[in-house]
């Protein structure tokens, strides 16, 4: 096995300082181009490697990053996800996810584990537990501690911390008034409980798009399904009793699900109601018929938060900190079958 080259063995077999050879490895102006150039050809021809161990500890920094995410199974956090890993890896973090299964006790376990000292920073979204009890105090202890915090998507104003969401209000209405557009007046909302705050914001760009079109808002076309279970005779039966021509979704399971209750009821897609859901992921993409969706650019939204986090790491300014602020990422409609283009 060959023998692992250090800092101290270039400095001997090149007898110059151990701190000349960090030096010349860094490219630094104070070392001569001749000794750069000695040092740098000696470090490739035995393939060193730094020991990223020791220079964490010398910078305190791990580069690592702990995600937190609600859901690994939903295509949106998975694409933000993969968003975070590469840019962080281009960075030269490695990314550490824990999921928190929708669980308040499982989204503080996992912060508590990764804040020992594991990680420089988190970026994560709050499950459903945590904003459905709005105790929001172990952000806060997480932030009061030093460490960085990115949420995204899912996030509270009762944290002062960095925040990439999406333009949940304003997409929302864009949909609704492309419905309006098609003809559509009768148009129901398929939601989740408030205490969602995308789903708050989607359900006021609903309702904006529908009184500025000169038309009434009517609760009996909200219908409101818990996150964990979907009950399919309470699909059926507000279908049944309500008279829509469109339906705008939160998310593509709703949508998907919605679909597929409707067509067995008989009523054709889009020509007797159309439909348009959050997230556009493979169901979308292959269901029957092909499902219009709002892509929320999961990659984009990863990518964003992975650099607000990074930068806060990296900032060598340490007396002034750079004020907290929330990046807004623009969806946009993909248009398929289940609507009248």
């Amino acid at each position: 096995m060959k023998r692992k080259i250090t800092l101290k063995h270039i400095a001997r077999e090149l007898d110059v300082s151990i701190s000349t050879v960090s030096k010349a490895l860094k490219n630094s102006h104070e070392i001569s181009r001749d000794t750069k150039d000695k040092v740098q050809a000696f470090a490739k021809l035995y393939n060193y490697k730094p020991n990223n161990i020791a220079i964490s500890l010398k910078n305190k920094r791990t580069k690592n990053i702990g995600v937190v995410i609600p859901d690994i199974v939903h295509h949106f956090f998975t694409t933000v996800f993969r968003g975070i890993e590469k840019y962080a890896n281009e960075r030269g973090y490695n990314v550490i996810v824990c999921v928190s299964d929708e669980s308040f006790d499982k989204e503080v376990i996992n912060m508590e584990m990764l804040a020992n000292g594991s990680i420089d920073g988190f970026i994560m979204s709050l499950s459903a537990g945590t904003q459905k009890k709005a105790d929001f105090n172990h952000l806060k202890e997480v932030t009061e501690q030093g460490i960085p915090l990115v949420l995204f998507d899912r996030v509270t104003d009762e944290v002062d911390c960095d925040k990439v969401i999406l333009n949940d209000e304003s997409i929302a209405f864009e949909a609704v008034d492309s419905f309006i557009k098609t003809g559509r007046e009768k148009i129901a909302l398929v939601t989740t409980d408030a205490y969602f705050n995308v789903s708050a914001s989607r359900g006021k760009g609903y309702v904006k798009a529908l009184e500025q079109n000169g038309l009434v808002f009517n609760k009996d076309l909200v219908l409101t399904l818990p996150y964990e279970d979907l009950d399919e005779q309470t699909i059926k039966n507000f279908f049944s009793t309500t008279d829509v021509n469109a339906v705008l979704c939160v998310n593509e399971i709703f949508a998907i699900h919605c679909m597929g209750i409707v067509q067995c009821m008989g009523k054709r897609i889009p020509e007797d109601i159309s439909f348009i859901g959050f997230t556009d992921g493979i169901l979308s993409k292959y269901s029957k018929p092909t499902l219009t969706t709002i892509a929320q650019h999961g990659d984009k939204m990863g990518e964003v938060a992975a650099k607000l986090l990074i930068d806060r790491v990296e900032s060598d300014n340490e007396e002034v900190e750079e004020p907290f602020c929330t990046e807004i990422i623009s969806a946009t409609i993909i248009k398929r079958e289940s609507t009248i283009n």
